[in-house]
């Protein structure tokens, strides 16, 4: 019984969703684009509000959401063997960036999530998207690394969002271009972090920073993570 229900709640949600990405580019995520939604997919209002209670803006995370779905897909169907771990990561911003069908609905997203009410569902939904990166990825790290390497995809992955949105160059390749700038900026201080751990002289600068790596252990559950859509139990 509770399969069926969620499967039909599930349909909904997409259902709704559909149908609001019609009025978007005009009305934005916004309660006009939530209600003319309910009136053309034929959905009451009040099951509507219990799939999405705060109705657009909710809406506008489940098209986030739908685009990180669409992404795992692709990494899952494309052959990524013998490429370097850099252009992995690349290919996988790429994929996600390709999800998309309608830039406009992204540009209404990103002018709506940095709103200060509304920005840390913003950070939460970047954080989702690189994490979900990292994890098809095979990213085993247990240490500080967890979190440097998401929090650095994420600066990556929003510079190239905001770049791409202004990109009218043939197939983004502008934005493809700026991506790898970017992912080489953070290979090469990942490189220079290397050679200071190697170098005795250096090394001690990094007794403090190291002491505190070591206090701190990602966290063991999807929910925990920090920004995560699961909801804690």
């Amino acid at each position: 019984m509770n399969t069926e229900r969620n499967d039909v709640q599930a349909t909904t949600k997409q259902v709704l969703l559909d149908a609001a990405l019609m009025h978007v580019p005009f009305d934005g995520w916004t309660e006009v684009t939530f209600h003319a939604a309910c009136k053309d997919a034929g959905v009451d209002e009040v099951l509507a509000r219990a799939i999405f209670p705060r109705g657009a803006v909710d809406l506008a995370l489940a098209y986030h959401a739908r685009g990180d779905v669409l992404m795992l897909q692709r990494l899952k169907t494309e052959d990524l063997t013998g490429l370097r771990f850099r252009d992995k990561i690349a290919a996988a911003i790429r994929f996600r960036l390709e999800a998309v069908d309608d830039k406009e609905a992204v540009r209404r997203g990103t002018t709506l999530l940095t709103l200060p009410q509304y920005a840390g569902d913003g950070i939460k939904a970047i954080w989702g998207t690189v994490d979900a990166i990292w994890n098809a990825l095979g990213d085993g790290s247990d240490d500080i690394n967890w979190y440097t390497k998401r929090a650095s995809l994420s600066a990556v992955y929003s510079a190239t969002v905001l770049y791409w949105l202004g990109d009218d160059s043939l197939e983004h390749q502008a934005s493809w271009e700026f991506l790898d700038r970017r992912i080489d900026n953070v290979m090469q201080f990942e490189k220079l972090k290397a050679q200071v751990q190697a170098n005795p002289l250096l090394k001690p600068f990094l007794t403090g920073p190291n002491w505190l790596a070591d206090q701190i252990k990602p966290p063991k559950a999807a929910e925990d993570l920090p920004g995560s859509l699961t909801p804690r139990r």
